[in-house]
């Protein structure tokens, strides 16, 4: 999701104006997006903060000896709320579900 998308969905919560449509993609954009802004943060001298799409991102950390840890968002629970917000009752969501718990091992 870009910075822009992002903003009219802070607005569309703001005023109370969401739907279970803009759930669903939102949390879609949470379970599959990428990281590469997050990535690029730590990995870049000066990032332009304004530019990064940083929604996956958790939490930074950055040891006293100049390591970095970068903690992203906890993607299996953003499908489980993603399947349950889709109404995904059927057995092949469980499965699916499964097999991501299982770390992809039927």
């Amino acid at each position: 999701m870009n910075k822009d998308t992002s903003s009219r969905l802070d607005r569309r919560i703001r005023a109370g104006k969401l739907n279970r449509a803009d759930i669903v993609r939102r949390l879609g954009e949470l379970a599959f997006g990428r990281a590469n802004d997050c990535v690029r943060l730590v990995l870049e001298e000066c990032p332009d903060l304004d530019e990064l799409e940083l929604s996956l991102l958790s939490e930074v950390r950055r040891s006293d000896k100049g390591g970095v840890e970068v903690k992203l968002i906890d993607r299996l629970k953003a499908v489980e709320a993603l399947s349950a917000a889709m109404g995904a009752d059927d057995g092949e969501a469980a499965e699916f579900l499964k097999a991501l718990r299982d770390g992809g091992e039927p």
